[in-house]
């Protein structure tokens, strides 16, 4: 059976068509629109023209915001703009196929665990870095959501009082220094205070926005400045880890989102920082942390497969 998993985040929209295997068959992606009912349009539009070349039997929604309890609505999203929306409701009756609805990072850890680097694991966190960060937390491969349906919400931690400003409304959030935004504001930043050569320099100077992409590739390529930029990043990564395993003491943790395709650059340093920081560092086992297998797709494919499964009546994660 063949469903669609759609990742809905700040930036993009992708859906793809996943097979019980969690392959992706096929994929259209758009830009997220900032309003309800064209991000409904974008959304039944991708599905539309995916199904009209398979034979699909449901639709999984990975949403970067906080899903209702009863995952049929979202309440909110740093990055998007549905409030409070039925989203399930409106896209079943739109789409006539069976909606189910996922926090993003949620979806991404069902799919880690049930076919990528965190499969087999007894208590598994993913760390997914994007536009923002989300997190999930599997306990003998269930998900666990807190009393609300909203946890772990890791990105919004407050780790520099009075920082940067953060979409939540918030100053300081984690995601603001550990994530692909991240990576482009501390280059900004870095451009802006100092006039050392940089490849990311002409961008810049054109009033370009700098994104994480540039960055990574950029240090790919010796760049110095994106070099610190990265190793800025890395320490916060670091640091999150430590905070991670304090609080859950996971024996994996995996690092996703779509900042993970860079991950050689910053995961080495990442793990150094983590195991400097976490309490009791060198008396205790440390967690497995790994770079996701699923990469960007996560998401989409944990989706798709938690569409099926539910579908099954088997539901994943309940």
């Amino acid at each position: 059976m063949l469903t669609v998993g759609v990742d809905i985040g700040g930036t993009s929209v992708r859906a793809g068509v996943v097979d019980p295997d969690g392959t992706v068959l096929a994929e259209a992606s758009a830009p997220t629109a900032d309003r309800p009912e064209p991000l409904d349009d974008t959304v039944a539009a991708l599905v539309g023209r995916l199904a009209a070349e398979h034979p699909v039997h449901a639709v999984g929604l990975a949403v970067a915001g906080f899903v209702d309890p009863d995952r049929r609505s979202v309440a909110f999203g740093a990055h998007l703009p549905w409030r409070d929306d039925p989203v399930v409701d409106r896209l079943t009756a739109r789409l006539g196929l069976p909606v189910v609805l996922e926090h993003d990072a949620n979806a991404a850890g069902l799919a880690e665990h049930r076919v990528g680097a965190a499969a087999g694991a007894s208590v598994a966190v993913l760390v997914a870095l994007g536009t923002g960060i989300g997190a999930a937390l599997l306990v003998d491969g269930v998900l666990f959501r807190g009393a609300h349906g909203v946890a772990p919400e890791l990105g919004h931690l407050t780790v520099v009082r009075g920082g940067r400003p953060c979409p939540c409304g918030k100053r300081g959030c984690l995601e603001r220094y550990c994530s692909g935004t991240a990576l482009g504001r501390g280059a900004e930043e870095l451009l802006d205070a100092s006039d050392d050569f940089s490849l990311l320099r002409a961008t810049w100077e054109r009033a370009l926005p700098i994104t994480g992409r540039d960055v990574a590739r950029a240090a790919e390529q010796g760049d110095v400045l994106a070099g610190r930029v990265v190793d800025e990043f890395a320490d916060w990564l670091g640091q999150a880890l430590a905070l991670v395993a304090d609080v859950l003491d996971p024996d994996v943790v995996v690092v996703g989102g779509e900042v993970s395709a860079s991950a050689p650059l910053y995961l080495p340093r990442a793990r150094e920082r983590y195991a400097e920081e976490v309490t009791g560092g060198p008396h205790r086992r440390l967690a497995d942390v790994r770079a996701a297998t699923l990469g960007g797709r996560a998401g989409m494919v944990g989706a798709a497969l938690d569409a099926r499964e539910r579908g099954s009546g088997q539901r994943p994660g309940a």
